[in-house]
């Protein structure tokens, strides 16, 4: 049984930064692609980063440059490091594992329908 558990939202100032973290119990992250997704009220889940053993990281266009995704294997967590926040970033963040691509990670990795495990979610809120 994997279990999700997501830590770090808050609300902070436009500009300012956040670190989110997600910490897995029953499986290593280590071995595993590990990603990130959003979803604002109103709006579907999308896709934001992804971090993975063997094809590196992947970004949304619209947190290219702003955001980082970065493993701690020591802790068994992978955080998402967020900087020059917008409140357009506003939205629940959630972490997602167990993706399912066979050998076509580039056409599976933002899909949300192809991962088996998330977490419960941790609010972010970016004031103007």
């Amino acid at each position: 049984q994997v279990q999700l558990v997501e830590s770090g939202g808050g609300q902070v100032q436009a500009g300012g930064s956040l670190r989110l973290s997600c910490a897995a119990s029953g499986r290593t992250f280590s071995t595993d692609s590990i990603s990130w997704f959003r979803q604002a009220p109103g709006k579907e889940r999308e896709f934001v980063a992804v971090i993975s053993r063997n094809y590196g990281t992947r970004y949304s266009d619209s947190v290219k440059g702003r955001f980082t995704i970065f493993r701690d294997n020591a802790k068994n967590t992978v955080n998402l490091q967020m900087n020059s926040l917008k409140p357009e970033d506003t939205a629940e963040y959630y972490c997602a594992t167990g993706l399912r691509y066979g050998y076509n990670f580039e056409n599976f990795y933002y899909r949300r329908a192809n991962y088996d495990y998330w977490g419960q979610g941790t609010q972010v809120t970016v004031s103007s």
